[in-house]
């Protein structure tokens, strides 16, 4: 009977010293490398969904963003006006009850920046300013609306070969209204102050319109003082 001895010759501590902090140093490597690729992918996944984004808003309309908000803001005020008349409750109140002081006064001082005056610069910008304040005046009378097409039939409608010129007689209360309008741009021009007449016969001692301004104020303040002067220089006697 034959025994059988293994012997296992285990490596020395130096080796063991020298090996395993080369492999520590091997495994640390592949560890950052695996987060960097990691990183680089998240990073390529990230920049194709912003594209795709950025492409998405360059097909969108230039005013947009402020499409979504307006029907954002009427789908949020359509909720408020259910929810208010399900509480039996009058929305325009509970509307201004909302709204502070400071809003209120940047709102209205908006408005007015709509529709500023930019004074008189040509009677066609004047005339086309009058239409537009009138128009926006008129308001709707579908009864007399109704009336009239019935009364016009087809001609309502007019084509090429309509003839309706001189047959529309217009209401009282249409001539009522054209008087009154007459009637205040009569008032509102008498309160116009007219510019001063130019006198042909006077001295010219100016170079513009805002020197002559200025040599106005000047005489006003000082011409008492100076008259002796100016004179002299026109006399041509001056020392």
């Amino acid at each position: 009977m034959y025994t059988c001895f293994i012997f296992v010759v285990a490596p020395s501590t130096e080796e063991e010293s020298t090996e395993t902090p080369a492999a520590q140093k091997r495994e640390e490597r592949l560890r950052k490398f695996r987060e960097l690729h990691f990183k680089r992918n998240e990073a390529r996944k990230l920049n194709h969904q912003e594209v795709v984004e950025e492409d998405k808003r360059l097909k969108l309309p230039s005013n947009w963003e402020a499409k979504k908000a307006r029907l954002e803001y009427e789908l949020m005020v359509d909720q408020k006006k259910k929810e208010c008349a399900e509480q039996g409750e009058d929305y325009d109140r509970v509307k201004l009850l909302e709204i502070s002081a400071e809003d209120a006064e940047r709102w209205e001082r908006k408005k007015k920046k709509k529709n500023p005056d930019p004074g008189f610069s040509g009677y066609a910008e004047a005339q086309l300013r009058q239409y537009q304040r009138l128009t926006k005046q008129i308001k709707p009378d579908m009864d007399n609306y109704e009336k009239q097409r019935e009364e016009c039939g087809e001609d309502f409608h007019p084509t090429s070969n309509s003839l309706i010129h001189g047959t529309h007689v217009p209401s009282k209360e249409s001539i009522d209204r054209m008087v009154d309008g007459v009637e205040k741009q009569i008032e509102k021009r008498s309160k116009y102050s007219r510019r001063r007449a130019y006198n042909d016969d006077a001295d010219i001692d100016y170079i513009n319109e805002r020197n002559a301004k200025f040599n106005k104020k000047a005489e006003r303040f000082y011409g008492k003082y100076t008259a002796e002067i100016k004179q002299n220089l026109e006399r041509g006697t001056a020392v």
